[in-house]
């Protein structure tokens, strides 16, 4: 039962307990990933909640064909993205970036959250969404490059080829603005 499939067919069951343990596991990811969407603390806390009631109410939908980290972003993204529909994006102020959960955040949640109020994150929050998707999941939820294909539902290749030209956004942003990379 400690397994992440283990937890969801426990919640498929009914077990809050087995809710709390893969809240407790994928919080930290999860929020980096929807606080880089969101662009605030308040609104990427409440699209969690929203997510983790949605993981909730949907575990019993999981089939297995995905990994439940996986899953789990998806679920995340989907919630976001409902919630962030036709909003316009705040700018982030770099207080709010260095505000983490005490879930011990990892080298790559510092290093985003360290660049917020930067050049750097100014230019990420200029790229399109599908860019800054892309980005969010793999730097600040440190999922591999598949993983990242099935959560947005696009081809390996496709994240690949938006990785690089987001890349190369930042890095021509960065080098307009003389600033080093």
């Amino acid at each position: 039962m400690d397994s992440d499939e283990g937890l969801l067919r426990a919640v498929a069951a009914g077990d809050a307990a087995a809710l709390s343990r893969l809240y407790e596991r994928h919080c930290g990811a999860l929020f980096g990933y929807l606080h880089r969407l969101a662009g605030d603390r308040m609104t990427a806390e409440e699209i969690l909640q929203d997510t983790m009631l949605a993981v909730w109410r949907s575990a019993g939908a999981f089939e297995g064909r995905a990994k439940v980290t996986t899953w789990l972003f998806g679920v995340a993204r989907r919630q976001a993205h409902n919630r962030l529909r036709g909003r316009a994006r705040p700018e982030p102020s770099g207080a709010d970036l260095t505000d983490r959960p005490d879930h011990g955040p990892g080298p790559e949640e510092l290093a985003i959250a360290a660049a917020g109020g930067t050049p750097v994150a100014a230019a990420i929050d200029r790229l399109p969404e599908h860019h800054r998707d892309v980005i969010a999941l793999v730097f600040v939820a440190g999922l591999p490059l598949a993983d990242v294909a099935e959560v947005l539902a696009i081809p390996v290749g496709t994240v690949k080829s938006r990785l690089f030209h987001a890349r190369a956004a930042v890095a021509a942003a960065l080098t307009a603005q003389e600033v080093p990379e």
